[in-house]
């Protein structure tokens, strides 16, 4: 299929359901070369590509490790395709807590509405995202629990009580010092000491 015949099929598959649609758009994104190594979402009907840095994933890495010490492997996940409120978020969360009861929808895709916690890791190139759309999303979804990492700063920013499309509690944790989230629903303290800073 030449590039023109592509962009002639996506262009009817739009017209014929007269919206497009997350599943639509994923399945583009499935046709066309994406650089390995790069991590794909979509946010607000917009599509990102972001590079997976070693210091991305030693963060990552740590964080899915703790939650496997207190979670079996089915409830932890990573760049799994995750759509959330709002205008077409389909979002791969560096890593989700899925509720201990957690099933697929009809299309084998996770509910949002079974995600209990969310890290997400800055890139420079998607940072505005995790820090504002994104954020609202989870906030919508009522994700109990939305830690975003900054490598850059050398900080956490932990976001609970969502209510209204916002959280109402915001803490930001030197890399370094422990993320205490006992009282939550994830139930653990998180360690930040072997976080690497960009």
């Amino acid at each position: 299929m030449t590039v023109l015949e592509d962009r002639i099929e996506m262009a009817e598959s739009r017209e014929s359901t007269g919206e497009l649609t997350l599943d639509t758009m994923f399945e583009w994104l499935e046709k066309g070369p994406i650089p390995e190594g790069y991590k794909v979402e979509i946010v607000g009907g917009h599509i990102f590509m972001s590079p997976q840095r070693d210091t991305h994933w030693e963060i990552i890495a740590a964080i899915y490790d703790q939650l496997r010490d207190k979670y079996p492997r089915q409830r932890v996940k990573s760049d799994v395709r995750i759509d959330y409120p709002g205008y077409l978020n389909g979002f791969a969360s560096d890593v989700t807590l899925l509720a201990r009861d957690a099933e697929q929808n009809e299309k084998g895709l996770w509910r949002y509405q079974e995600v209990v916690f969310v890290a997400e890791v800055v890139s420079k190139s998607t940072a505005a995202n995790d820090y504002g759309p994104k954020k609202t999303a989870y906030a919508r979804a009522e994700v109990p629990v939305y830690i975003i990492v900054d490598p850059y700063q050398g900080r956490s920013h932990i976001f609970t009580q969502p209510k209204d499309g916002d959280y109402m509690t915001e803490l930001k944790i030197a890399f370094g010092l422990a993320v205490d989230l006992t009282d939550t629903v994830v139930g653990l303290t998180l360690k930040t000491d072997e976080f690497p800073r960009d």
